[in-house]
């Protein structure tokens, strides 16, 4: 393991805040899209399939992104970063409503939208902590700062469906666009580049980091599982609505489950990250792919009612974005932090495949077969696998060191 950096003078509250008041924000963007998709598909007649293929591949250049943003504040520290992620989230979301192609939703919401996201999400923000914190502080960190994207969606999940309903979609997407402007400030209250950690000093670059990285069994395992998260949440925040339309329950029925995952995730979150340091992260993942599995097959045999749906949603709550924590925690315990946000992005990158194919086969599934069957039992299976694959990973008990 690379040594650990250690910064005694870190203020770890202002740290930690204003790194979740970003992903609140760029998170809370994102994960309320699915709303957008009926009134959208109404408005400029583009087809759920293709609006859906282009919501996949904001999923994908999301996750494609953050590797590429990672090594920039690597190397550059995470304000410019953000500074820009932050112009990018708000033009892509301005440009929205003037675009009536499957094309220009691509360019928009694919690629625009999806970069700015992508430069103010977890690995640059959970990077910048880490490279600043103490190690025994890193994972109630990074808990803490997750915490902030769940509280995101609850805040813009009921607010979006509630702009939406009063003043239309496009009112909505251009408020949203200049909320998203405030991450610029908080960009450049979050600090510099921290000072570099002893395994730079020592000759390891970041090409080298990489080539170990990619050798090693555990990190193929981590980006594995986090493939079948990614699959599940993105098929879920864009497809939740029509699931619940399709169930004849009215869209605030929707907006209030994505609420309800967002602020069930905040205590999943901050429990994930206050667990990891006291248990293999390997089996925190292990029991929260393992709950989605049961989630699910409790959701299909129950009755199609609100409550059914506020259920399921704080159930999954839970667990949605509180893989993060563990998922950062192990490869920086594999691989120090020097590169975390580098490392961590390469991980997201695999989450947004599985994402890419959640969101867009959730739209080809409605058009073949009327209905979301099919990816429900898949997400099973998946979310079973994903337990099982975390397993084999690597990691010395709390307190020594791996091996």
């Amino acid at each position: 393991m690379n040594p650990e950096f250690k910064s005694p003078s870190a203020a770890f509250w202002p740290l930690v805040l204003i790194a979740s008041a970003i992903l609140m924000i760029t998170m809370g963007a994102r994960q309320s899209m699915g709303l957008f998709v009926s009134p959208m598909q109404a408005s400029t007649g583009v087809s759920l399939v293709g609006i859906s293929f282009a919501l996949a591949v904001g999923q994908f250049f999301w996750g494609a992104s953050q590797p590429v943003f990672g090594a920039l504040a690597d190397r550059y520290g995470p304000t410019p970063v953000l500074v820009w992620g932050g112009m990018l989230l708000a033009g892509g979301l301005a440009l929205t409503p003037f675009m009536s192609t499957e094309w220009g939703l691509i360019v928009s919401l694919g690629f625009l939208t999806a970069a700015g996201a992508g430069a103010g999400s977890f690995s640059i923000l959970i990077g910048a902590a880490a490279q600043r914190l103490a190690p025994e502080r890193r994972a109630f960190a990074s808990g803490f700062i997750n915490a902030g994207g769940s509280f995101g969606q609850f805040v813009f999940a009921p607010l979006n469906q509630a702009l939406i309903a009063i003043f239309g979609w496009m009112q909505a997407l251009w408020t949203l666009a200049l909320l998203s402007l405030a991450t610029i400030p908080l960009a450049f209250k979050l600090g510099g580049k921290a000072p570099a950690p002893l395994a730079a000093s020592a000759g390891m670059g970041m090409r080298e980091q990489l080539r170990i990285a990619f050798q090693d069994r555990s990190y193929w395992c981590l980006h594995l599982g986090f493939f079948t998260c990614g699959f599940h949440i993105a098929f879920l925040v864009t497809h939740l609505p029509g699931e619940v339309a399709l169930c004849g329950l009215s869209a605030n029925v929707a907006a209030t489950s994505l609420a309800v995952i967002g602020i069930a995730n905040i205590a999943g979150s901050l429990a994930a990250g206050a667990m990891g340091n006291h248990y293999r992260m390997k089996y925190i993942l292990f029991w929260m792919y393992g709950s989605r599995a049961i989630a699910i097959a409790l959701y299909l045999a129950a009755p199609k009612t609100p409550l059914t749906f506020y259920l399921f949603a704080a159930a999954l709550g839970l667990t949605w974005l509180a893989t993060v924590p563990p998922t950062a925690g192990l490869v920086g315990k594999l691989f120090g932090t020097r590169y975390l946000a580098t490392l961590f992005g390469m991980t997201l990158l695999s989450h947004q495949i599985g994402g890419f194919l959640g969101a867009w086969m959730g739209g080809l599934a409605f058009v073949r077969w009327g209905n979301y069957d099919a990816m429900w039992w898949a997400d099973i299976v998946l979310a079973t696998a994903a337990a099982l694959i975390n397993l084999p990973i690597r990691e010395a008990r709390t307190g020594t060191v791996s091996a």
